[in-house]
């Protein structure tokens, strides 16, 4: 199994590909991305979750667990494919290279993929069409529901569902039927963009199993609020089944990211409402995604054991408390059906020893982040390499965190928790552990990483390229300018490439 031999990989979401068309796509420049995983001899690709954006444009803030996110499809496969004029991709703007201007992207987008919908009838062949109807069928359990809510959303402005007519929210069945009658092209619309995105993916996996790549995905422990999963499952959280508003919500208590703590605004579970059907709607979850991805990162997998519940009306997510989660009954369920479990655990924030426990009891590799292994509190030892099991994955940092060269020249300010003497004293800590000036702060990281016990090693594309603070993905807690950051090839010359084999290579990484 991947966890018990070494291996390392590189975290890349799709949107940051290159390409003309605004943001990155799962098309030629993914495929080119999978011959140069390979070329430097690694052998995973990680990504953040591959759901439709909403809200701030976050993977982690989807109005589907189970879609696809429709944005990611290739206007040039599409165009190889016939199911669009060669001309109405060239006639999109220019789009800036450097990184997704999502408000100019999507528009302009989803004109394109409408049209495409229009015409799929005519255009697709009867084997393609053949295809559609098998894909509808197989994904019915969820994409029913998920077509018919982005239609009514998109009928009533885009809003929440919170919003509409009372008979909608609480799903009346004369008022969902007038509804499917209603919308019944804009439903079909929503499918067609579904398929489109999923046989485009199936490609794209079965290339990178051909060149010896493994997709590690990545879901969040919560649903967003705006949803077809809670619009059309209530009755699995708490929400007012009537209204749709949330009763609690879920967040973190103060941490390294920020000192009032994190407001998710996600709904939390019944979870006695999911153990009387034995899981089955995580079930589903986890074999759609499953369907996906070789590996799965389950973000916040400290929720299962207990979780941190604010009350719905908080402006902040100090005054929350522990309520505990399903712990090990989950997984044993999971288990017995589903076989092992190729799970990384997102075990970070405060973890206890009763985390541990359940990580650990079903061999759940966790996750060691080489940029919390030198601050100047007790949790920093932990993170050390040398203190790394082999059942872990190292990482130099993940998406939320600032880039290795962009934490390493940090400064105190609004978007850190730590002060000058801080980051000085940490930085003095990196030199003297590494005995390293700091010029290549990165490729010291990457090595370090690489080095150490934990089986898998992975890195941010940026760290690989020794990019600053400007290529951060994400900041928690920062309401807008997130999820935008796009390479270009000159950002990954031989030299580097050479490089990063050279040290998987001495490390034992690859196969």
């Amino acid at each position: 199994m991947w966890k018990n031999w070494r291996n390392s990989g590189v975290l890349l979401h799709p949107t940051s590909l290159p390409g003309p068309y605004g943001l990155g796509e799962i098309g030629p420049e993914a495929y080119r991305f999978a011959d140069v995983l390979n070329e430097m001899g690694q052998g995973l690709w990680q990504m953040l979750p591959l759901g439709p954006t909403s809200y701030g444009d976050s993977p982690y803030q989807s109005p589907s667990t189970f879609a696809g996110n429709h944005l990611l499809i290739s206007l040039d496969l599409l165009v190889k494919d016939g199911l669009l004029s060669p001309d109405k991709p060239a006639k999109l703007p220019e789009f800036p290279l450097t990184h997704v201007d999502y408000g100019w992207v999507i528009p302009e987008r989803m004109q394109i993929l409408r049209s495409v919908c229009r015409t799929f009838s005519r255009k697709a062949s009867e084997a393609v069409q053949k295809r559609f109807n098998r894909f509808c069928r197989h994904n019915a359990y969820w994409l029913d529901d998920y077509a018919l809510f982005m239609a009514i959303k998109e009928a009533h402005g885009n809003g929440p569902f919170v919003e509409w007519p009372t008979e909608l929210i609480r799903r009346e069945e004369t008022a969902l039927a007038k509804a499917r009658t209603k919308y019944k092209t804009p439903i079909r619309d929503v499918k067609i963009m579904q398929f489109l995105f999923h046989d485009q993916w199936e490609r794209l996996r079965k290339y990178c199993a051909e060149k010896g790549v493994q997709i590690v995905g990545d879901i969040p422990i919560f649903v967003a609020h705006d949803s077809a999963d809670v619009w059309a499952h209530p009755e699995l959280f708490y929400v007012d089944e009537d209204t749709g508003r949330l009763q609690v919500q879920a967040g973190v208590p103060p941490d390294y990211f920020s000192a009032t703590g994190q407001l998710w605004g996600n709904p939390l579970y019944r979870w006695e409402a999911h153990q009387s059907t034995g899981y089955a709607w995580w079930m589903q979850r986890l074999r759609k995604v499953f369907e996906m991805v070789d590996i799965v990162r389950i973000d916040h997998f400290r929720g299962f054991e207990a979780y941190w519940e604010v009350p719905a009306d908080a402006e902040n997510a100090i005054n929350g408390q522990w309520v505990k989660g399903p712990n090990h009954h989950l997984f044993t369920v999971l288990r017995d059906q589903m076989g092992t479990l190729p799970i990384i655990a997102e075990d970070l924030g405060v973890i206890t020893p009763e985390v541990e426990r359940l990580r650990d009891d079903f061999e759940l590799p966790g996750m060691n982040i080489l940029q919390f292994a030198f601050g100047n509190d007790e949790k920093a030892e932990a993170f050390r390499p040398h203190n790394y099991k082999p059942n872990s994955v190292a990482y130099t940092g993940t998406h939320d965190n600032d880039t290795t060269v962009g934490w390493f020249n940090s400064q105190p300010g609004p978007n850190s928790t730590r002060s000058a003497n801080d980051i000085a004293r940490e930085r003095a800590t990196v030199l003297d552990y590494l005995r390293t000036s700091g010029d290549q702060i990165e490729w010291d990281m990457i090595s370090l990483a690489s080095r150490s016990q934990a089986n898998t090693a992975i890195a941010p594309l940026q760290d690989i390229m020794g990019l600053g603070s400007e290529a951060r993905m994400n900041t928690p807690g920062k309401p807008d300018g997130n999820w935008q950051w796009r390479f270009s090839w000159d950002m990954l010359p031989e030299e580097k490439r050479t490089r990063l084999r050279a040290i998987s290579t001495a490390s034992d990484r690859i196969r």
